[in-house]
């Protein structure tokens, strides 16, 4: 059985409450909504965070270790440079040894030869005469 509301603003006062109350409850599950989405973003903030933390430590030790092997590439270019200027000046060396020995045996020979063209003839001994 139905019951004549005893007054009919009471009904749409009561109307304009649910109306309210649901309102209400929409905006509560939109804020919680909203936090967990927070909650969310803050915790891949916090990892993205940590990741340029962990990053940003392995890009200065990348940059250690390429510095290290700068420095030793040169040392190494400083090495060679030194090497071979060394080589360069024992090949001279070599080169002039080599034509002041060719050049003493010509002479060498020249010498000889023009000893065999004269011949000179050494008395040959013999017994003694006295």
């Amino acid at each position: 059985m139905n019951f004549p509301s005893p007054n009919p603003g009471a009904t749409v006062l009561q109307s304009y409450n649910n109306e309210m109350v649901k309102c209400i409850e929409d905006l509560c599950s939109k804020r919680d909504d909203l936090r967990r989405q927070i909650d969310s973003d803050q915790e891949e903030k916090a990892k993205l965070h940590n990741d340029i933390r962990i990053l940003t430590n392995r890009l200065a030790k990348v940059n250690e270790d390429i510095a290290k092997k700068m420095t030793s590439q040169i040392e190494f270019d400083q090495a060679i440079c030194e090497t071979q200027t060394a080589y360069a000046r024992v090949m001279e060396t070599s080169q002039t040894l080599l034509q002041t020995v060719h050049s003493a045996g010509n002479k060498l020979k020249a010498k000889e030869a023009a000893l065999s063209g004269s011949e000179l003839k050494l008395p040959i001994p013999g017994p003694k005469r006295n």
